[in-house]
């Protein structure tokens, strides 16, 4: 571990204070879901958090948006935060100052945002064929062709990849396509299906290249994000169960007494602590750390849920237990943004590529 990374594994006194916040505003779940979309937004200024001051955010960094997934994660929320994230990375990443101008003060103040890329079941840039011309007039572009795995579809705002004859390009949609909301895994997170038919849209930024790097790197945030809020449920898992082997008796004597139920939950935790480091050096890097978070949290995840239904017995089976609904997330996580072993084949890819440097050759 390097020493400048080192730090950043743990949280700062003010990321301590801000994951307060978010669990206090979160309470048990119980609240309505807009009430407390609201006090993220205005009270904590969660969606603002890693945007400019000049657009009504608060100047900070992706670590501390990771310190609100992750807290959303471990409270399984349906609030549409991810989604609203990835539009406004999007829209920053594009370096358009009239986009970020007429879209950024809206998403630092928690309008409902999506981000469309995923086509043909790939989360790859190269699977990107929605087809993009340009309208009669000439000011604005007409989009053809499909959507699929889009995370909060049904946002007030829709921004989506699509190939024009100059490459890759990201639009903001000026009227809606039709979308569909498919039954889900996880239920309280639906992916939509957006079918576009000459749609109307506005270029953000330029074709080309630069978009082509703008998904990339929203790509590479994306998966950081979605590591801490996988970790942030993995989490409670392990509370859930821990708290479930001290209390539950069998025999005469709490389950958490048997040595085969320690070692059990000695490996959740240890599973755990491993993606949360590399969660966390995600949220710092993640160019660097993306791919690997999104392989290591993923998988850590769906193991331990699978673990704290097996050691919660038969209740953790039942609906009236949430250890299914974290089942449930972390398989579904599992495959946003693509499965683990995509991302470890793009890290293997990177690798390779680092040795062929001409300075290694």
């Amino acid at each position: 571990m390097t020493d400048t990374l080192a730090p950043a594994l743990h949280l700062t006194p003010e990321q301590t204070e801000l994951r307060a916040l978010v669990r206090k505003a979160l309470g048990d779940g119980d609240a309505e879901l807009s009430r407390v979309t609201q006090l993220l937004a205005t009270a904590i200024g969660a969606w603002g958090l890693a945007l400019p001051e000049r657009y009504g955010g608060a100047d900070c960094t992706l670590a501390e948006v990771a310190v609100v997934a992750g807290e959303l994660g471990r409270a399984l929320s349906p609030v549409p935060y991810l989604a609203g994230q990835l539009a406004a990375r999007a829209v920053l990443h594009t370096g358009d100052t009239d986009a970020h101008a007429r879209l950024l003060p809206g998403l630092a103040q928690g309008r409902t945002a999506a981000l469309a890329w995923a086509e043909a079941g790939s989360w790859e840039p190269e699977a990107v064929a929605l087809e993009a011309v340009p309208g009669p007039d000439g000011s604005d572009w007409l989009l053809t062709g499909g959507k699929e795995h889009v995370l909060g579809a049904d946002g007030e705002l829709l921004l989506a990849f699509a190939r024009t004859g100059a490459g890759l390009a990201l639009f903001e949609l000026l009227e809606a396509p039709h979308i569909e909301l498919p039954p889900a895994l996880d239920p309280s997170r639906p992916l939509g299906r957006c079918t576009f038919a000459a749609t109307r849209a506005r270029l953000l930024g330029t074709p080309g290249a630069p978009a082509a790097r703008v998904l990339a790197r929203t790509r590479d945030e994306a998966c950081a994000l979605l590591a801490a809020e996988q970790v942030g449920g993995a989490e409670r898992c392990v509370e859930l169960t821990v708290e479930y082997a001290r209390t539950r008796v069998q025999f005469g004597r709490p389950i958490g007494s048997f040595q085969a139920v320690k070692h059990r939950l000695a490996d959740m935790y240890a599973r755990l602590e491993s993606a949360r480091s590399a969660a966390r050096a995600a949220a710092v890097h993640p160019e660097r750390y993306g791919a690997l978070a999104k392989s290591v949290c993923g998988e850590a995840y769906e193991w331990i849920a699978g673990e704290t239904i097996q050691l919660h017995g038969g209740i953790g089976f039942t609906w009236e237990h949430p250890a299914h609904r974290y089942f449930k997330r972390a398989h579904a996580t599992g495959q946003l943004f693509g499965p683990p072993a995509r991302h470890r084949a793009r890290l293997l890819a990177d690798r390779l590529a680092a040795l062929d440097a001409p300075g290694l050759r």
